[in-house]
């Protein structure tokens, strides 16, 4: 206890002192010292104190706009949590949230950092990130309108509602009304391809409540949504027959997006038994979609690939 109370006393000695630098306006020099404190204390183990000295060292310099310096700062934070294999919570994750949240929407520094942020969150694996971390992203993304990045984070979460609800304000601000039902039917059908078969209902039921140009239902007077409130109960029973007629008689609306056929004969194989086809002749960004959406094989380093080579990817 002792040992600790020091070490904090120590390091809010050391935090006064970098901040008067920074409000002197000696950016560069202060820059520096962070540095230099950083790797002092990596080499003596104090994974702690180093993470809480550069995790507030990136909010000054942000809050100062000091954006380089910032997301410099921003990315040791990762750094120690790599090194000294931390384990994933929800404070961890809300920091670095935050951290992304101050960074400028457009700098590369932006993408890297959440790249390895969602790497960090689930230990390296080749899999697409902490759910958590995904919804903390999506909603600061939905804050930015950045609805189409938003989206893909929310897939990748376990927030439903949330989803739904940044849906409705996407569709109302820049959608055509004639496709009210397009957005929906992609998210449900994405989550159901993603074996989240909760989620997909959440964002339906809350999504067609919600939103203003939907008349209350089931049934509904669009024809794309009754197919997804069929597919969902056929979901939940498993028949296969019963997803092969439904399929059939509502193709003049699957034919509304090319999409929605992959992403049914997906379906068809993780909850009615359908056998996969040949390997599939897509290629370029088609293939690249589908694979990161669909994680061909959830081991695969393609997963991990994908995600770092274009984070966040658009599903549009």
């Amino acid at each position: 206890m002792c040992s600790s109370a020091r070490n904090r006393g120590g390091v809010q000695r050391v935090e006064g002192k970098l901040r008067a630098s920074v409000e002197k306006g000696d950016y560069y020099e202060a820059h520096q010292m962070y540095r230099t404190l950083f790797f002092r204390y990596m080499s003596q183990a104090k994974h702690a104190e180093a993470r809480e000295l550069m995790y507030n060292g990136a909010l000054l310099f942000f809050s100062y706009n000091q954006q380089n310096s910032a997301a410099d700062l921003s990315m040791l934070v990762l750094e120690v949590l790599e090194k000294s294999e931390t384990k994933v919570e929800d404070d961890i994750l809300e920091s670095l949230a935050k951290l992304f949240g101050q960074m400028d929407q457009n700098s590369p520094e932006r993408v890297a950092f959440v790249s390895r942020a969602l790497k960090w969150s689930t230990g390296g694996s080749g899999k697409l990130g902490h759910p958590k971390l995904h919804q903390l992203l999506a909603v600061t993304l939905w804050k930015e309108q950045n609805y189409s990045e938003s989206r893909y984070h929310f897939l990748h979460s376990s927030d439903g509602e949330g989803c739904a609800q940044m849906l409705v304000e996407y569709s109302a601000s820049r959608g055509f009304r004639s496709e009210v039902d397009m957005f929906v039917a992609q998210a449900v059908l994405q989550f159901l391809c993603l074996k989240n078969k909760n989620s997909a209902s959440v964002v339906f039921s809350t999504y067609t409540e919600k939103h203003p140009s939907i008349e209350k239902g089931p049934p509904f007077v669009q024809p794309l949504l009754n197919f997804i409130w069929f597919l969902l109960l056929a979901v939940d029973g498993g028949k296969l027959t019963v997803f092969t007629v439904l399929c059939e008689q509502y193709q003049p609306s699957l034919k509304r997006d090319p999409m929605y056929n992959e992403y049914l004969d997906r379906i068809g194989q993780l909850f009615f038994g359908v056998p996969p086809k040949q390997s599939p002749s897509y290629g370029g960004l088609l293939g690249n979609l589908l694979n990161s959406l669909m994680g061909s094989g959830e081991d695969d380093d393609g997963a991990e690939e994908a995600q770092e080579d274009s984070s966040p990817i658009e599903l549009d």
